[in-house]
């Protein structure tokens, strides 16, 4: 190797942030020599919303009020009732997803090393 590929690997260690270490409810209480110790607690948290603009529901109520609204009338009617079971469903789709997606918090237990005082 030679002096450039060592620096730019030197910068590159230099620049990288430390990985902090994790800890679990397992770790609880554990004590350290330099005045510290695992604390947990209970934390109210949100989940991740994997689909903020609610596609699927939108697209899967459509689906099933298109078929729904499909089997009404017959002839011009049977179109008219198709697209708008279609827009209803999608409508309501969308809400039942929203609905979902609003109850996802949960409580977690959270640990971390925090410095005991005396």
């Amino acid at each position: 190797m030679n002096i450039s590929r060592i620096a730019v690997l030197g910068l590159l260690l230099a620049a990288t942030p430390a990985m902090a270490q994790r800890y679990g409810p397992s770790d609880e209480g554990r004590r350290f020599n330099d005045g510290t110790q695992v604390v947990c607690r209970d934390v109210q948290t949100s989940r991740e919303v994997r689909d903020p603009n609610r596609v699927a529901g939108t697209a899967g109520g459509a689906v099933v009020g298109g078929l729904l609204g499909n089997q009404i009338g017959s002839g011009n009617g049977r179109k008219a009732a198709t697209v708008g079971g279609a827009v209803l469903g999608g409508l309501a789709g969308r809400k039942i997803q929203e609905n979902h997606q609003r109850n996802t918090t949960v409580v977690e237990r959270q640990c971390e090393r925090v410095r005991i005082r005396r």
